[in-house]
């Protein structure tokens, strides 16, 4: 079963996709789609769609899951990152993709233990998780890869 997982943002969103195969699970890719700051918002969501679209098509998951919006101080911030958090549902919805949400505390509890964990623990688990020489970069594939593995735990 292949996993794509998602950490939505309207200018970084990072995406790590997995292969779970009996009790192993292995890294395919992670990356992250950027869009220019100052771009109009409608411009930014039309390529987070097109670029997640083609990684769907390549990587052809079997499910995806995403990091669900737990709090922004930035009310703007906020809207944006919900905007390109329904764009990416959405593209998952059209490929008839199953999407799953999580929010970051049950990410953290499912890798850690821990609800309250720090980033650096999350990603140091992600790293063990895939049996990787180095934490994958950047930070946003990481929370991306974070979310499939939760998934991938959860689906046991």
């Amino acid at each position: 079963m292949r996993i794509i997982g998602i950490d939505p943002g309207t200018g970084i969103l990072g995406f790590g996709v997995v292969e779970v195969a009996g009790n192993k699970t292995k890294l395919v890719t992670a990356g992250v789609i950027t869009t220019p700051a100052h771009t109009p918002l409608d411009e930014r969501l039309e390529e987070i769609f097109d670029g997640l679209t083609e990684i769907i098509a390549e990587t052809k998951p079997d499910a995806m899951a995403v990091e669900k919006l737990f709090f922004a101080r930035n009310v703007t911030t906020a809207m944006s990152v919900a905007s390109a958090r329904g764009v990416a549902i959405l593209t998952g919805r059209k490929a008839r993709l199953p999407i799953a949400e999580y929010t970051p505390m049950q990410i953290k509890q499912s890798l850690t233990g821990y609800g309250k964990a720090d980033k650096k623990q999350v990603q140091e688990m992600v790293r063990l998780q895939l049996n990787l020489k180095e934490i994958p970069k950047p930070d946003d594939a990481a929370d991306a890869l974070a979310a499939a593995i939760t998934h991938q735990m959860m689906i046991r």
